[in-house]
C-alpha cells in the first residue's frame, strides 16, 4: 500500500515566506466583507466582460454576495454574454473512461475509498480499454474522453500512458467516415514530474486534478491515515508541476458540498489567479461538481444540503466571471433540468456516460453503486442531449484542433482573452457537428440538427468583418468534403 510522501522539495520552491498562495484568512474576510451596492456589483461585471483576467478575491465575493433578485439577473445575463463572447454558442461534449476503481486514499465521501468494502473493485486490461474505447467513438461518437482512475500502485503513470497509446490507435468504420479518439484528457492522482513527462510524452490533452477542498481543516478532516492524499500540498501544487513537464493544458476543480461552496469558488479563482500569475497560464477547464450518493458512505447524502439548486446556480456565474477565459464544464451528475439552467455560462459537459468500469462494452443497464464512484444525475445518450443543446440553439462540437495545432497553453490564453477563439470554435463546430450527424444521428436528431447547422452557416457568412470571405470559401469547401466521406478536417 502507498504511504503518504511528503516531498517538501515539489513545492517548496513555489511557496512565498514559507506560505502558500491559498490564504484562508484573507478568503474568509472577503467572505465576511458588507454586500456592495448595485453600482459597484455592475462596475465588476462590466470589467469580467472585457474577459482580459480573473476577478480579485475581493472582486469575487462581492459577487458571491448578490441576493437581490434582478440583480442576481443581471449577474446571469452577463456570466452568459461572457461565455458567448470568448466561446461563442458551442458546447463541447466528452465521456468519462473509469480503468480502475483500486485506491489506497480513503476519502470519506468516495465509493471507491480504500475501507469501502462493498466495492467490486476491477482494473481493466488494455484489450478491455481499446474494446470501451470502439464504443465510444464507434457507436456512440465521442471524440474526446477524459481517463479516469482512482490512486495505485497498479495505474500509476506508466499503466496510464500505455492505455493513452492504446486509445488513440483506436479506429472504428462508421456509416459514412470512420470514428477516432482525438484527445484523451486525464483525470488521476498527482503525479511527480518525472511521471508527468511520461503522459506528456503519449499525447496527454488536459491534466485534471481537483483538490476537492481548498478549506486545510476541512481536508483533513476528510482525508485520514497515511495515504498520498493527506499532503494538502502535494495536491494542492499539481498544477504546477504539471507546467514543469511541459503539459500547458491543466484543468481545476472543486468538490462542492463538502463545505462552504462561497470559500470553494475563491479557492479555485486563487488557484487560477496564480497559476497565470506564476506562468502567464490560467486553468483550461473549470469544473464544479456536487456530492452525489455514494456506496459504503452516507457523507454525500447528508452533504448536499449545503449547496441547493439556486447555490449551484450562482456558483458557475460566479466562476464563469471571476476566470472569463476558462471553460467551464458541468457533469452528469447533475440532473437535465439543473444542467439547463446552466448550460448558457458552461463550454462542455460529459454526455452518455457511464462511470462503472467496463461500462460501456459490457452495457451496463441501470447504475451500480458497488461498480461507480458516485451515482449519476443525467444518464441520457448523446443524441438526446444533442437534440436538446440544438433545440436551445446550442451547437455541439467535437473539435480537438486547437490542440493539435499549438493552440495551447498562451496562445490559446491570448486568442481566448481577445475573442479570437470564439472564430475557430464556430468554424470548428460547424465542421465536426456535421462529421456527428453523417455517422451517428437518428432521423429526428439529424433534422433538429441541420437546421441548426443552417443558422450557423447563414451567421457566418453575414459576419463578414469576424469571417472574410476566403475563410468562408474554406469552410464552405470543407463542408463539402465532410459531406462525401472526409474526416477531421478543421481550422
Amino acid at each position: 500500500m502507498l504511504t503518504a510522501t511528503v516531498n517538501a522539495d515539489s513545492y517548496a520552491g513555489f511557496l512565498k515566506d514559507g506560505r502558500d498562495f491559498i490564504d484562508d484568512g484573507s478568503l474568509r474576510r472577503a467572505l465576511a466583507a458588507p454586500a456592495p451596492g448595485a453600482a459597484r456589483v455592475r462596475e465588476i461585471l462590466a470589467r469580467s466582460l472585457e474577459v482580459s483576467e480573473a476577478l480579485s478575491t475581493d472582486e469575487a465575493a462581492a459577487l458571491l454576495a448578490v441576493e437581490d433578485p434582478a440583480l442576481l439577473e443581471e449577474l446571469f445575463e452577463a456570466a452568459r454574454a461572457v461565455k458567448r463572447k470568448v466561446y461563442d454558442n458551442r458546447v463541447v461534449t466528452f465521456a468519462p473512461l473509469y480503468a480502475s476503481n483500486f485506491c489506497v486514499n480513503n476519502c470519506l465521501y468516495c465509493g471507491f475509498r480504500t475501507g469501502n468494502a462493498g466495492a467490486v473493485r476491477r482494473k481493466l486490461s488494455m484489450a478491455e480499454i481499446k474494446a470501451e474505447a470502439a464504443v465510444l467513438a464507434g457507436e456512440i461518437g465521442h471524440k474526446r474522453i477524459v481517463f479516469v482512475t482512482g490512486e495505485h500502485p497498479a495505474t500509476g503513470a506508466d499503466y496510464i500512458a500505455e492505455a493513452m497509446r492504446e486509445i488513440y490507435a483506436v479506429k472504428v468504420k462508421t456509416r459514412r467516415g470512420f470514428g477516432q479518439i482525438r484527445r484523451v484528457n486525464v483525470n488521476a492522482a498527482p503525479m511527480s514530474v518525472e511521471d508527468l513527462k511520461l503522459l506528456k510524452e503519449a499525447g496527454i490533452g488536459t491534466y485534471q486534478v481537483f483538490q476537492e477542498t481548498y478549506d486545510r481543516e476541512l481536508y483533513s478532516k476528510l482525508h485520514k491515515g497515511d495515504t498520498p492524499k493527506t499532503d494538502f500540498r502535494w495536491r494542492l501544487y499539481a498544477m504546477h508541476r504539471a507546467f514543469k513537464a511541459g503539459i500547458d493544458d491543466v484543468a481545476l476543480g472543486a468538490l462542492f458540498g463538502l463545505g462552504n461552496w462561497k470559500f470553494e469558488v475563491l479557492g479555485l479563482a486563487a488557484h487560477a489567479r496564480e497559476l497565470e500569475t506564476r506562468f502567464g497560464i490560467g486553468p483550461h477547464t473549470i469544473s464544479f461538481p456536487r456530492l452525489e450518493a455514494a456506496c459504503g458512505t452516507d457523507l454525500p447524502a447528508q452533504s448536499l444540503k449545503n449547496v441547493s439548486d439556486a447555490d449551484f446556480k450562482k456558483l458557475v456565474a460566479v466562476l464563469r466571471l471571476a476566470v472569463p477565459y476558462a471553460g467551464m464544464i458541468v457533469t452528469a451528475r447533475e440532473r437535465p433540468e439543473i444542467i439547463r439552467e446552466v448550460i448558457g455560462m458552461c463550454t462542455q459537459r460529459d454526455a452518455n456516460t457511464r462511470i462503472g468500469i467496463g461500462a460501456y462494452a459490457e452495457r451496463y443497464g441501470e447504475q451500480e453503486a458497488e461498480r461507480q464512484q458516485f451515482l449519476l444525475g443525467d444518464t441520457r445518450s448523446l443524441g438526446e442531449v444533442i437534440g436538446e443543446l440544438a433545440g436551445l440553439g446550442h451547437i455541439t462540437s467535437f473539435c480537438t484542433s486547437g490542440y493539435r495545432c499549438g493552440r495551447t497553453g498562451d496562445h490559446i490564453m491570448k486568442l481566448l482573452k481577445s475573442g479570437h477563439e470564439s472564430r475557430f470554435c464556430k468554424l470548428n463546430a460547424v465542421l465536426t457537428f456535421r462529421e456527428w450527424l453523417d455517422d451517428f444521428a437518428s432521423d429526428e436528431t439529424r433534422a433538429r440538427g441541420e437546421a441548426l447547422i443552417n443558422r450557423e452557416l447563414k451567421e457566418i457568412r453575414e459576419r463578414s468583418a469576424h469571417f472574410p470571405p476566403e475563410t468562408v470559401k474554406m469552410l464552405e469547401a470543407y463542408y463539402a468534403r465532410i459531406g462525401g466521406g472526409e474526416r477531421d478536417l478543421c481550422f
